[in-house]
């Protein structure tokens, strides 16, 4: 499979939830044109992107919303369940725990942990709060693939750490600080150690969107410049 930008994948999941509405408007059938409107992007970029994965459509008549949104399902891994663990179970982390949307795509939370002796032993959403330190022993007998990081920007490298050096393979970084692989020095150049290999870490900082989003708003004439990746 050739290289995929990033910025495809996005795309890729604000496709599948138009198809979602359409499906939920017993709309039957699509267009590049029509995705492309809804998505904010152009026709010939919804083509472009879904070419990485195969035809899903025929020239001329569209794709049928079924068909395409159960392939893009597939694309996406969203077919198979995941495990997740949530790292921090204060106001954000329970909010997490709480949404009710995770579970439509096949996201199943195992477990909560939290080093506050306050909140452990507590139960949110059926799940007890386990201490941070029984991370290990419970990845051991428990197949987890994903940590989602709820917790303080200071403990939040600690936290990825001990994910990481768990086996957990895929981080979702709610706290507004980069998380920094673990390297080794070897010959007078850095390589990341074996356990972070293969490591994917997503970050979501709200407060990157909302300073995103007010230099958007004093400057809304940037947001509709086509980027590098459309000219391709």
């Amino acid at each position: 499979m050739a290289d995929i930008p990033t910025a495809a994948i996005s795309r890729l999941v604000t496709y599948l939830r138009i198809l979602e509405q359409l499906e939920a408007q017993d709309i039957s059938r699509t267009s590049s044109t029509d995705l492309a409107e809804r998505a904010g992007v152009t026709a010939f970029q919804v083509r472009k992107d879904l070419a990485y994965f195969g035809r899903f459509g025929t020239r001329g008549m569209g794709y049928t919303v079924a068909i395409l949104k159960r392939e893009l399902v597939r694309v996406l891994g969203l077919n198979q369940t995941w495990n997740v663990v949530i790292i921090g179970t204060g106001r954000l982390g329970q909010a997490i725990a709480n949404y009710p949307g995770a579970s439509d795509y096949q996201f199943q939370y195992v477990a909560l942990f939290d080093v506050n002796p306050a909140v452990i032993g507590q139960q949110i959403r059926g799940l007890t709060v386990q201490h941070m330190n029984d991370l290990r022993s419970f990845v051991a007998v428990n197949r987890v693939d994903m940590g989602f990081l709820a917790v303080p920007p200071d403990h939040a490298q600690d936290a990825a750490q001990g994910l990481v050096d768990a086996g957990v393979r895929g981080i979702l970084n709610f706290a507004p600080v980069v998380i920094q692989p673990r390297t080794l020095e070897r010959a007078g150049q850095h390589e990341l150690s074996e356990e972070w290999r293969n490591v994917i870490v997503e970050n979501v900082d709200f407060l990157a969107g909302m300073k995103r989003l007010a230099f958007y708003i004093l400057n809304p004439h940037l947001k509709d410049a086509p980027n590098s990746e459309d000219q391709e």
